[in-house]
């Protein structure tokens, strides 16, 4: 459920509904993402679990580095606009700027606000604003979800994703 200061931020800038999706494959979501979308406010939450079994089922806690988890393409100067980076254990912009510390195995709410017409980006977790950034140009963007490697990648990540909504301006 997306956080009331959320919602009316998302509201006032102008953006509607466009459903959701609970299935763990995004192939509908993206094809309703490909109608030539000009600003896109998504609302997410993840479960991002990392580690590897051994001996009997126990779970024994690894560290990572360079992993991505969310991706929006399209941008002038480079090949996106936005890239959310687990390092260590910490959730960052580009690898840069720490959004959330001690990311690993909780539950949380993602909420990516990406206004093209204001070039602006937005990163909220679990409701608070994370971080806000000018966009990178280009009009037409689309997003994915998931684990993709970066450089120095680790070999044993998961993420669990649901409740994925999107919303578009109109």
């Amino acid at each position: 459920m997306m956080c009331q200061k959320i919602s009316d931020t998302v509201l006032s800038m102008g953006f509607t509904n466009c459903g959701y999706t609970l299935q763990t494959s995004l192939t509908p979501l993206l094809a309703k993402l490909n109608l030539a979308l000009r600003s896109v406010f998504m609302d997410m939450i993840i479960l991002l679990v990392y580690g590897t079994l051994k001996d009997m089922g126990t779970y024994q806690m690894v560290r990572t580095y360079g992993v991505c988890i969310m991706q929006v393409f399209g941008a002038s100067s480079q090949a996106t606009t936005l890239a959310l980076i687990v390092k260590n254990g910490s959730l960052s912009y580009y690898g840069g700027p720490v959004l959330a510390p001690n990311i690993y195995d909780r539950w949380f709410l993602l909420n990516v606000i990406h206004d093209v017409d204001a070039s602006d980006v937005k990163v909220y977790i679990d409701g608070v604003l994370k971080y806000e950034a000018a966009g990178h140009g280009e009009k037409t963007h689309y997003f994915k979800c998931g684990v993709y490697a970066e450089r120095n990648d680790s070999y044993d990540m998961e993420s669990r994703w649901k409740e994925i909504k999107f919303f578009k301006k109109c």
